[in-house]
């Protein structure tokens, strides 16, 4: 039987569910897609995800560390950050770099410190796989 591997799931740190759900609902567009808890007063964890986005995102010590640095492949990145400048989020106005490996990037930074990279190659002489 061949190996067959699968998108992975980060797991990212989070502290505050209220700004937790203000980046990744409201300003990144995320859905919440399932919430867990053993019992009410124990951390949570949960999914959100966007257009084949999967992302798990924990209060749980040692499940992630805050400051995570993650690369997340994109198509449209330059209308993502269009769409992200039409919203009034006092935390964050990101940029768009071009980086000199022939990529798009926008680069989030959320509540927790983790660092969410939105890469799409220039084009086919920049895929480099």
């Amino acid at each position: 039987m061949a190996v067959i591997f699968a998108c992975p799931v980060p797991i990212l740190r989070m502290f505050s569910l209220d700004r937790t759900l203000e980046f990744y609902v409201d300003y990144l567009g995320c859905s919440v897609d399932w919430q867990h808890r053993f019992e009410d007063d124990l951390p949570l964890y949960m999914q959100v995800s966007r257009a084949g986005l999967v992302l798990h995102l924990s209060e749980h010590h040692g499940d992630g560390s805050p400051g995570a640095n993650i690369r997340i492949p994109t198509q449209g990145v330059e209308a993502l950050h269009a769409e992200l400048h039409s919203k009034n989020y006092r935390y964050l106005r990101p940029g768009l770099e071009t980086a000199p490996w022939g990529e798009r990037l926008l680069i989030l930074l959320d509540p927790a410190g983790n660092r969410l990279q939105f890469v799409e190659p220039l084009g086919k002489e920049a895929d480099h796989g």
